[in-house]
């Protein structure tokens, strides 16, 4: 993905145009406050945006050490939104992430007590290291935006994002993500390791006396006023039939495909359709474009699918796949 383009004027039902422009510049402000302590994850930055505009959940998958976690914590700060962090792990129960009843002997009564669910950006650390059971637990949490223990529901706070984190290369010891909870993450950020230049200004931060866990320098730019504001703006965007049309046949290509025994679900054309239209705005327009769509759907869609084994076996990979249904379904003009 590439950088938003310059901003232009907008509105939306509710959001006049200089409230929907102070948004977007408060929000692609983030990238620069990150930076003071992420050394170059602008895209990751820009997708976690993206996914707060769609009220979307997020899968970072990048190998240990890519400060993930410090990326996600930051975000927050920038945001000044409330941050927790769950470590997943073989012995967590479901009740330790959504929170449970407790028995109070003062008052002879089971009250609830809240567990890390209830905030607004929540990091669940290698989430692929802990049984279904508790993994479900996220579920109705992702998809309804409440809890319900002993038959009552507790929203959760506006916003609520679930940012969950994996390792791509150790496996051993781990529970893979069922399909249905892959497709309940609005996109599957990578986060690369760093160039060699940007390798270089991080230690010469450290050499300095950075201190990754000081976030006094990261300034709050945006607040969740603005995000409400640019939801509203998001939802203002055009979308032309020819352009949906073309979302529509590049998710039934997926279906269609020979190398892949699972293709993109109705569900994965929506998010690909919303992650389009909020790209389109952070970059300044009112209308999505094929160019749009073509920036998200590796992100949107990557997780969405599942590969036949013996195209595995042959070293196909899933953004390779999409890379050549992007190529040859044609977008309109």
């Amino acid at each position: 993905m590439n950088h938003p383009a310059p901003l232009a004027k907008d509105g939306a039902p509710g959001v006049g145009p200089a409230q929907a422009q102070q948004a977007r510049q408060a929000l692609t402000a983030l990238r620069g406050e990150v930076a003071k302590t992420v050394v170059g994850q602008d895209s990751v930055v820009t997708g976690l945006v993206i996914a707060l505009l769609c009220r979307g959940h997020v899968l970072l998958e990048g190998v240990p050490g890519t400060a993930k976690t410090l990326l996600v914590k930051t975000l927050a700060h920038a945001l000044d939104l409330d941050f927790k962090r769950v470590q997943f792990t073989p012995d967590l129960m479901p009740g330790d992430v959504t929170g449970s009843l407790i028995y109070d002997n003062r008052t002879a009564e089971f009250e609830f007590r809240e567990g890390p669910v209830f905030t607004n950006l929540l990091l669940a650390d290698e989430i692929n290291r802990t049984p279904p059971k508790t993994q479900a637990s996220l579920l109705e949490a992702m998809e309804e935006r409440q809890v319900s223990v002993e038959g009552a529901a507790r929203a959760l706070p506006d916003p609520f994002v679930v940012c969950a984190t994996q390792n791509p290369l150790e496996y051993e010891g781990t529970y893979p993500l069922p399909e249905a909870q892959l497709d309940r993450f609005l996109l599957k950020l990578t986060v690369p390791v760093p160039s060699r230049d940007e390798e270089i200004a991080m230690l010469e931060r450290h050499a300095a006396g950075f201190d990754p866990r000081d976030l006094s320098q990261v300034q709050a730019v945006a607040t969740a006023s603005d995000l409400a504001a640019g939801r509203a703006a998001v939802n203002a965007v055009r979308l032309d039939s020819k352009v949906a049309a073309y979302v529509v046949d590049l998710c039934r290509a997926t279906r269609q495909s020979p190398s892949l025994q699972l293709g993109v679900s109705p569900r994965g054309a929506t998010a690909l359709l919303a992650t389009s239209r909020a790209w389109a705005w952070l970059s300044g327009r009112d209308y999505v474009t094929p160019d749009d769509v073509k920036a998200l759907a590796r992100p949107t869609l990557r997780h969405r699918v599942q590969l036949r084994p013996e195209a595995e076996l042959e070293g196909a990979t899933a953004d390779g796949v999409l890379d050549g249904i992007l190529a040859h379904v044609p977008a309109p003009r």
